[in-house]
């Protein structure tokens, strides 16, 4: 008897032993960069903390890994050390060369296997899937999206006698205003120049002035078209913003610099990411309005931001806890409240019917100018060795800011660069 109670012992303690381990939640680590102002950090840990709630089973720790370029540099490191994250944000850019390189897994599987799995993908806003493919197999999920839309100061606009609900429309407006809001004080406009941030100003820039259709690469990120005409005359227009009409601050204008600069009123008109909408209107202490980017020869925006990527190689148990967790970061009312929150826009159509966000944009319509200027917006630039192929474009841009070639020479070197770095791809 005292063996048989022995042994009824140790099996109790056995299977509690065994259901305490199968109380442990799964536990992921997702990296994500922040690119903007605000406190876009602090509601990805509300959120991932509400996922955790409502899924005991899975425990998601969300680790900010800094800017873009830091947290691709993060996942390198983490996969080198044999520790990569679960899955992670990085820009929809990145897709060529996350597929190229295995970091990240197509997934076409997860997206088959979930019988909710194609709504969910064909509900993403068309300008924003565009760049979650790679040779037709989806490798990204749209998240903190966003588009470039020009800010300008209402009360510096009333001040010179512009027309404050009346912003510039074509590049010729842009440089007749400039000149109007310059003054000892403050620049008329400014526009990213510091590397890492110019390829996605220029993006837009090179799709107002197009007669290609496509700006700076093909759809399929192996060719580029920096030395055409038009992307010239794009470039020459920032020298001579710059240089000629002394409008905008001369040497290389950085991008986080921007917002400030224009918050504290020191420039009257910027071109930035709506992902520091938020931002500004919490903290700008004069009427601001929103608008589209002023048009070359036509309307183009840039289409920029982060999307989620789920890791190659961990196990098909994280995979599904990886995608489950995507669904809810980008489920419909999340997606909404993200984009009022943030100022990113709201990544799939079914927000758009939401009350929450209908009644954002009654309350605060200069929030729906992205939106509506997406119709003319496409990827920024794209291409196999992206963050070698940004570098190229921004060296030899910054290289006709600060006066070493003209603004043909730079193109004409940058795609001469570009060639060279996409030729094992043709």
């Amino acid at each position: 008897m005292k063996k048989l109670l022995t042994l009824a012992l140790a099996l109790v303690l056995c299977l509690t032993a065994l259901l305490a381990v199968a109380e442990e939640p799964l536990n992921l680590t997702m990296y994500f960069p922040v690119n903007v102002g605000g406190s876009a950090a602090q509601l990805i840990d509300s959120m991932t903390n509400e996922f955790n709630t409502q899924n005991p089973d899975i425990n998601v720790q969300a680790v900010y890994t800094g800017n873009y370029d830091d947290t691709v540099t993060a996942i390198q490191t983490a996969i080198q050390g044999g520790n990569p994250p679960d899955l992670f944000v990085s820009l929809a850019t990145q897709r060529f060369t996350m597929a190229d390189t295995k970091m990240a897994m197509p997934l076409d599987e997860l997206i088959a296997a979930d019988p909710e799995g194609q709504a969910f993908v064909d509900d993403f806003i068309d300008g924003f899937m565009l760049d979650s493919y790679v040779e037709g197999a989806i490798y990204s999920i749209p998240f903190q999206r966003s588009t470039m839309v020009m800010f300008y100061n209402k009360d510096a606009f009333a001040e010179v006698g512009l027309d404050p609900e009346a912003p510039p429309t074509n590049w010729t407006e842009l440089v007749d205003y400039a000149k109007k809001l310059t003054n000892e004080n403050r620049y008329g406009v400014a526009i990213a120049l510091n590397s890492g941030s110019a390829q996605w100003a220029f993006t837009g820039f090179s799709l107002q002035n197009c007669t290609n259709g496509v700006g700076l690469m093909s759809a399929d990120g192996k060719e580029v078209y920096f030395n055409t005409p038009e992307n010239v005359e794009a470039l020459q227009l920032w020298l001579d913003l710059q240089n000629e009409h002394k409008v905008m601050a001369p040497g290389i204008v950085q991008w986080t610099d921007m917002p400030t600069q224009f918050l504290a009123g020191e420039v009257a008109m910027i071109y930035h990411t709506t992902g520091n909408l938020t931002n500004i209107k919490n903290n700008a202490d004069f009427d601001f309005g929103v608008a589209f980017l002023p048009a070359g020869k036509q309307w183009g925006a840039p289409t920029g931001g982060g999307n989620f990527y789920i890791t190659n190689g961990i196990s098909e148990e994280r995979q599904q806890a990886a995608w489950k967790y995507i669904k809810f970061m980008c489920s419909t009312e999340n997606a909404a409240q993200w984009s009022i929150d943030t100022g990113y826009v709201a990544t799939r159509n079914s927000c758009y019917e939401t009350e929450v966000l209908k009644e954002y944009y009654a309350s605060f319509p200069q929030a729906l100018v992205a939106y509506d200027q997406l119709q003319y917006a496409q990827p920024e630039l794209t291409t196999y060795n992206a963050a070698e192929m940004w570098r190229i474009l921004n060296d030899n841009i910054q290289a006709a800011v600060i006066g070493e070639m003209t603004a043909e020479e730079a193109l004409q070197t940058a795609q001469e660069q570009g060639d060279d770095l996409l030729f094992d791809y043709q």
